[in-house]
């Protein structure tokens, strides 16, 4: 028995477990895996999986290029559990575990479709250059109303006092007390997970609300993240209502964003992100400007779906250039007021739907390369930067068309990854493009 198998089997006994669900994030970070019985799970080995299901589209497809990146055999790939992501399943009905599984080919090596693998990678290329990058995500998310139609739109869900909101209500303590069932379910589902959560506060949006998590190593804060949406969920269905990530789900209401937060540390535990003097640092410059050079081709990371790019319009609050600034929330990367030893900067591209994976990796590595390269970024911003014109694209299809363009960023990520993940997100434009929508047939049926 290996030492880590020992670690989870102790555990398992201790917490009394019947159940285990062994997870897998998807391309689309949504959780793939099964269900083992606890003396199963303790007495087999690694479970297994086809590795079609890392190349599925968000509707359970395949792209017409399906076999180019797995075997047409339909391979099974090793799951290996990762046990610093045990876990307790709060909301089922028996003692149930849920573990993340890291997913392996059968020579032994880290798959390379698997998001989490792609973080990895982007993780050791900065251990080798002895940096430990540190994140913080901030996750917004709508409550809404039950919807059993996809034809109807959705609306916000009734609070305690019998109405639903209509106003605009930022920070409002007791827009947020509206939910105070769930609210209270939500932190008690997060506690017992051990998810790093901290302030909650309500969002511009009508049933908007925002979750800020403590900032720490970005494979655990993407884990993190990956189980705190199935538990938000979870939460507003035992409240008879849904909990959405959509980065825009509502006409007329903002988006939802995924911003994160992020810094570097060298190997003695100091900001690199500040020189001796107090003062940004050359690394932070080119640390912006990687962000600034390459988010025009990782953009699809940051907006994967077809919806998304409904949040990244002008006019609403969401980035729609490269602009970075100090504590300016209308640019793409702003850089927060704060002490020295906790400069950071915020990128505001990705939003709530986006992999927590895939978006981590993608800032990560544009930073990483702007440092590589001595990028120099632009001046900061002083105004309005979403009064400024639009620098990045416009749909899912625009999105990929750069995807892989720079060759440093092909190597951290992979090129089979990319290729297959362009694949799977062309094929869902091309899904959602043949679907015919109500404003066409409402303004083109009879006028043109």
């Amino acid at each position: 028995m290996s030492a880590n198998h020992k670690i989870i089997s102790d555990w398992l006994k201790q917490q009394q477990i019947s159940e285990i669900e062994c997870l897998v994030p998807d391309m689309t970070g949504n959780a793939r895996g099964k269900f083992i019985p606890a003396h199963q799970f303790i007495s087999h080995g690694d479970p297994r999986l086809p590795e079609s299901i890392l190349v599925q589209t968000v509707t359970g497809e395949y792209s017409d290029e399906h076999w180019d990146f797995v075997e047409p055999t339909d391979t099974d790939m090793l799951l290996r559990p990762d046990e610093s992501t045990m876990r307790l399943v709060p909301w089922a009905r028996e003692p149930t575990a849920q573990i993340i599984h890291d997913c392996y080919t059968q020579a032994g090596e880290l798959h390379p479709l698997a998001s989490r693998t792609v973080l990895r990678k982007v993780l050791a290329a900065y251990e080798e250059a002895g940096i430990q990058p540190v994140v913080a995500p901030e996750m917004e998310f709508y409550l809404v109303a039950r919807n059993e139609d996809s034809d109807y739109e959705l609306v916000p869900p009734v609070g305690r006092s019998g109405r639903r909101e209509t106003a605009r209500l930022s920070y409002s303590i007791d827009a947020v007390a509206e939910f105070e069932d769930f609210v209270e379910d939500m932190y008690d589902y997060a506690d017992a997970q051990a998810l790093d959560v901290d302030t909650l506060i309500h969002e511009n949006g009508a049933a908007q609300m925002e979750i800020n998590f403590r900032h720490g190593d970005p494979l655990s804060l993407a884990d993190q993240v990956f189980v705190f949406k199935r538990t938000v969920r979870e939460t507003a269905h035992k409240h008879e209502m849904y909990a959405t990530f959509m980065a825009k789900p509502m006409k007329g209401e903002p988006g939802s964003a995924m911003h994160i937060h992020q810094s570097l540390l060298d190997a003695s535990g100091n900001n690199l992100f500040v020189n001796e003097q107090g003062e940004h640092s050359e690394a932070f410059l080119s640390y912006i400007a990687g962000l600034q050079q390459y988010t025009p081709e990782l953009i699809s990371l940051y907006a994967p779906n077809v919806n998304s790019y409904r949040r990244l319009a002008p006019e609403i609050a969401a980035p729609i250039n490269l602009n970075w600034g100090l504590d300016n929330r209308t640019c793409a990367f702003r850089v927060p007021q704060s002490d020295t030893a906790a400069t950071r900067v915020e990128n505001r591209f990705p939003g709530a739907d986006a992999n927590p994976y895939l978006a981590i990796a993608a800032s990560l590595a544009s930073g990483l390369v702007g440092m590589q390269k001595n990028l120099k970024p632009t001046e900061p911003h002083r105004g309005t930067a979403n009064e400024d014109s639009v620098e990045v694209a416009r749909t899912l299809e625009e999105g990929l068309r750069n995807l892989g363009s720079t060759p440093e960023l092909s190597s951290l990520f992979g090129d089979l990854f990319l290729r297959a993940y362009a694949a799977v997100k062309l094929d869902e434009f091309e899904e959602f493009n043949r679907v015919i929508s109500s404003w066409e047939r409402e303004h083109l049926l009879l006028q043109v």
